[in-house]
């Protein structure tokens, strides 16, 4: 099978800048109290409903899977990009970290407690996003958890607009029209929360966190 270029450009990108990447976010989630209260949120639905194994899918370094590990999940991340990885195993060395896509997890259907996808469909092309749901539907559980986390925009007759990411071409999606995808691959609304800009986000976007369940 042939890889998609939108695949093969942004595993490039992100492995030129992977050390830079860790370093950035070397602190975690420390300074993001909403962030934090969302995957605290999915990781309590996911243990209530027997648990399971969660994919952190775009995991980068590694430090969001550290962090769901802490909250006592079976949490373990894929990630394109093999520098990514390498620096996520090497800083997290209980944890396992395997290279792969979203587009093709490589993992059993029904598999997964939960699916965290945090920032990383960002770099998906708008037309591809259905199959990307699909394939989360497809690993996850019946009754598993998917949380989605992306930069927004509020023009609800417009699925994505792209903007000039630092390291790769990326979409802001309208949380409306991303939710109207869900039913349509299986998953359920569970809930939403909408952040205004960051203070240090010199762009002003708001950040969207979706979180679904598969039916």
């Amino acid at each position: 099978m042939i890889e998609p270029d939108f695949l093969r450009t942004t595993r490039t990108a992100y492995d030129s800048v992977a050390v830079q990447y860790a370093e950035l976010f070397a602190n975690g989630l420390e300074d993001q109290p909403l962030d934090r209260a969302m995957l605290a949120a999915f990781a309590d639905l996911v243990r209530a409903g027997g648990g399971g194994p969660v994919a952190d899918i775009g995991c980068g370094p590694g430090h969001v899977t550290a962090l769901l590990h802490s909250l006592g999940l079976d949490a373990f991340g894929i990630d394109l990009s093999a520098e990514m990885v390498a620096l996520a195993r090497e800083a997290h060395s209980g944890i396992r970290f395997d290279q792969g896509s979203m587009t093709a997890l490589g993992l059993e259907d029904g598999s997964l407690g939960g699916v965290l996808a945090r920032y990383s469909i960002i770099h998906t092309p708008p037309e591809r996003l259905p199959e990307v749901l699909a394939e989360f539907h497809r690993v996850l559980a019946p009754g598993g958890h998917l949380l989605l986390a992306f930069q927004a925009h509020d023009r609800p007759s417009e699925l994505a607009e792209s903007f000039d990411h630092k390291v790769a071409l990326a979409y802001r999606w309208s949380p409306d029209r991303v939710a109207d995808l869900l039913p349509e691959n299986g998953l359920a609304e569970v809930a939403r929360l909408l952040c205004a800009p960051r203070e240090d986000d010199e762009r002003g976007f708001p950040q969207a966190h979706l979180l679904a369940r598969r039916v």
